[in-house]
């Protein structure tokens, strides 16, 4: 199945459903900076990854575990994912995803966004998380949703 569709979070989102399941009870567990759960989204497999925007590749649950608790540490984590393009098959889906971040600078609050891949794996405990890739989105990816400029005459 392929297509570009809004995202639609669930509340009660169940781990193991579906891919949408697991995405969104990642994405829940990152506002509320709650490791436990993010964690419960991954897999439990030796070669599970995770990488940062502009960070190294994370191997493992303890080096992904360590890296989400120093987010953690610095405050929640205002992310929300904005599109999601999906590409899914029997065993394998993988989620192209538009992230909003949302940050507070010196400056005042600004947001940035972030395009990140989310590769999901159907393991015997249901689907899992079994990478995250994520990079900083480029003038080009974001013109599609930034407001056109207003004319003035």
């Amino acid at each position: 199945m392929r297509g570009e569709m809004p995202f639609a979070r669930q509340p009660s989102a169940a781990i193991g459903g579906q891919p949408d399941d697991v995405e969104a009870a990642f994405y829940d567990a990152l506002q509320a900076g709650d490791i436990e759960r993010l964690m419960a989204c991954w897999a439990d497999e030796d070669d599970i990854c995770c990488v940062h925007p502009a960070g190294p590749r994370l191997l493992g649950a303890t080096a992904i575990r360590a890296a989400f608790e120093t987010l953690f540490a610095a405050g929640t984590l205002r992310i929300s994912p904005q599109r999601v393009h999906r590409v899914a098959g029997l065993a394998c889906a993988v989620h192209s995803v538009l992230e909003r971040v949302e940050l507070d600078a010196a400056e005042g609050p600004r947001v940035a966004y972030v395009i990140a891949t989310n590769v999901y794996l159907k393991t015997a405990q249901g689907w899992r998380l079994v990478a995250h890739h994520a990079s900083p989105a480029t003038a080009a990816e974001l013109q599609d949703i930034m407001p056109s400029p207003a004319v003035l005459h």
